[in-house]
């Protein structure tokens, strides 16, 4: 059963791993904004993929994750990786 990271849970760790931006909307209108626009910078992005990479036990492609501007792509790459991922029991 495979398991999908969703807009809400993607804000949820963004806001942990870099804390709330000033700039920051995070409706589905976000979806298409760069992280840059949101307030976030590489760094935010980098411990955001850290923690979920240890959270679900998946490895994201650092190239993809640096091409990853938006949330939108952000999630996509994070929810292929989940798609394909196999986990042991």
């Amino acid at each position: 059963m495979s398991q999908q990271m969703q807009l809400e849970d993607l804000t949820t760790v963004l806001r942990e791993c870099a804390g709330e931006s000033e700039h920051a909307d995070f409706s589905e209108r976000a979806l298409d904004v760069s992280f840059t626009n949101l307030g976030y910078d590489s760094v935010a992005v980098l411990e955001t993929t850290a923690r979920i990479e240890r959270d679900y036990g998946i490895a994201l492609d650092d190239e993809a994750v640096s091409e990853a501007e938006t949330l939108r792509q952000y999630l996509a790459l994070v929810n292929e990786a989940l798609a394909t991922a196999t986990r042991v029991a």
